[in-house]
């Protein structure tokens, strides 16, 4: 009996070890080109983002652009854009295929949130997906 314990724990040992983990190497490929050209002092400007008085300047000179807001409805029903060019599109719907149809290609976009977290992270996603007119609120 203890020697069957033993066969048995031996092989799950065994067979836990072995499993491997996965991810998506074309998807890993993908980003490695995406991220290649950003290190050092690039990467701002790679991830286009712009900071909060540069936009402000841009926008009285009369640039037109479109502010993206991925804020929650929770936290945008507290404080909301006032720009006139700007809508509402919460984060986890922005990849939504009816909301990226929303996203302009001939114009500047600037994706915004509350500290620019999740801005970034959505821009460098929208840019990655080829989205090249997306910039990122910084700050």
């Amino acid at each position: 009996m203890k020697n069957k314990l033993l066969v048995v724990i031996s092989g799950l040992c065994m067979s836990i070890s072995s499993v491997t983990w996965s991810y998506d190497t074309e998807m890993a490929e993908s980003y490695a080109k995406f991220f290649s050209e950003a290190s050092g002092a690039d990467v701002a400007e790679v991830f286009q983002f712009i900071d909060a008085k540069t936009f402000t300047n841009n926008i009285k000179e009369g640039q037109d652009y479109l502010a993206i807001d991925i804020r929650t409805p929770g936290e945008t029903g507290v404080v909301s854009l006032a720009l006139k060019n700007s809508i509402r599109i919460p984060m986890d719907q922005l990849f939504d295929p009816m909301n990226l149809k929303k996203i302009p290609t001939n114009k500047p976009v600037v994706i915004i949130c509350k500290s620019g977290g999740r801005a970034t992270a959505a821009g460098i996603s929208l840019r990655h997906i080829g989205f090249n007119n997306v910039q990122i609120l910084s700050g």
